[in-house]
């Protein structure tokens, strides 16, 4: 009996010692799946600012190696649909894991392309690769974590994020002078690679199957008309599409912007675009706690209307530093929308098909990031301005509606306290 009652007593601070490892644990999985989603949006936005390099290397125009950005985009999405659904039966790190090792592949593959069609293929296949990552790390926050306390971690993997959007958009543009395009690829790829052979340490420790067998092609179809049957469903994929479109239109043909508006050779275009990614860096997480504090009502407005000044204010002939803080305004406005969209959308559907609603969101993402690539380089024919214009009008209108649309968007026990 005597010993019944120590091992009783004890108890309580076995599993105090227990959840402080399991916590340890949380932060390094998630710091390692926060470079690994840092290093995708790296090499994924080390793209835009190589353009006008990438079609003098290929001797074509820039609308015709331009391609690479949608090609990628839209492959990106496609498979982001199979990868959630695939999680959901087999578990989040088998998929991830499968995922990063054809990225690896793929992006280092990159470094071989001879022609402006075989760089067309490579980003195209990493894409088909690369999708698994980001969705299957928000998926797992989502089985980890009530809603309340999912915007600091959710801030974690949006600061690694924004870390490669800079690193990618900037460094980019200025290491090519230097090392060539091909070395870029070929070292982010060994970084991938470095982070792939840590994660196997923690990867499956968190990971279980939350169906027991593959849904039907029907019911998986199914399963998505269901996540936007609701109201609060197709707002918030409406919103994170046009979101999608507007980011990609403005940012892809930044480059080319710089290069015609001032003549500025790589090195001064990475440089000026620096700032692409830095607050996101910076303040992700504060930005996540807020979220967690008061919600999203305020913020997602003032995300999109942000966005939207920044690209009408480069209508106007403004000088470099101008548009340096424009495009830092941007990514702010980015910042304030799109992960706070996640959040969202991982309480919609049920907990069993999470995988599934992740895949949905980056999905709608990915193919608004590719389908405003496409958009604003067609409507480049009628110039910059006329572009910026239509673009900048669309988003700063959907800003002002979703004041009215995202009212109710606050934490539960703010919502069980209004009149």
């Amino acid at each position: 009996m005597s010993n019944r009652k120590e091992h009783l007593e004890h108890l309580p601070h076995a599993e105090a010692a227990n959840r402080t490892i399991r916590f340890k644990q949380h932060d390094r999985l998630f710091a390692l799946l926060s470079l690994a989603a840092g290093l995708i949006f790296l090499q994924g936005y080390t793209i835009a600012p190589l353009i006008p390099r990438l079609a003098e290397a290929f001797n074509v125009p820039v609308q015709e190696i331009g391609i690479i950005v949608p090609a990628y985009m839209l492959a990106y999405a496609l498979m982001a649909l199979f990868y959630g659904v695939l999680s959901d039966r087999f578990g989040r790190w088998s998929v991830i894991r499968i995922s990063l090792i054809i990225f690896v592949i793929c992006t280092a593959l990159t470094a071989t392309a001879q022609t402006a069609l075989q760089m067309v293929i490579w980003r195209l296949l990493t894409g088909l690769g690369a999708s698994g990552v980001i969705p299957l790390t928000f998926a797992l926050i989502g089985d980890l974590f009530p809603f309340d306390q999912r915007g600091s971690k959710l801030g974690l993997v949006f600061a690694a994020m924004e870390g490669g959007m800079a690193a990618g958009s900037a460094g980019g543009a200025i290491l090519e002078p230097f090392v060539g395009w091909r070395s870029l690829f070929i070292g982010t790829a060994v970084l991938a690679a470095l982070v792939l052979w840590r994660l196997h340490l923690y990867g499956a420790l968190f990971d279980t199957a939350k169906v027991e067998k593959l849904p039907t092609i029907r019911q998986v179809f199914r399963g998505y008309s269901q996540i936007l049957s609701s109201f609060r469903g197709k707002r918030t994929y409406a919103y994170v599409l046009w979101n999608g479109i507007y980011h990609s239109g403005v940012y892809t043909w930044l480059g080319l912007y710089l290069s015609q508006r001032y003549n500025m050779d790589a090195l001064s275009i990475g440089l000026t675009i620096l700032g692409y990614g830095i607050p996101g860096l910076l303040l992700s997480s504060l930005i996540g706690r807020a979220v967690d504090r008061w919600g999203r009502r305020w913020l997602v407005p003032a995300g999109l209307i942000m966005a939207a000044l920044a690209g009408i204010a480069m209508i106007f002939e403004i000088p470099p530093i101008g548009t340096t803080i424009a495009v830092l305004v941007l990514s702010l406005g980015y910042d304030l929308t799109q992960p706070l969209f996640v959040g969202i959308v991982t309480d919609l559907g049920d907990g069993n098909s999470l995988g599934q609603t992740m895949g949905l969101k980056v999905f709608v993402l990915f193919t608004g990031f590719g389908i405003g690539s496409l958009i604003f380089g067609e409507l480049l024919r009628f110039g910059f301005g006329a572009s910026l214009a239509i673009f900048g009008g669309i988003q700063l209108i959907c800003g002002a509606i979703a004041i009215r649309l995202f009212w109710q968007e606050v934490p539960s026990r703010l919502r069980s306290k209004s009149p």
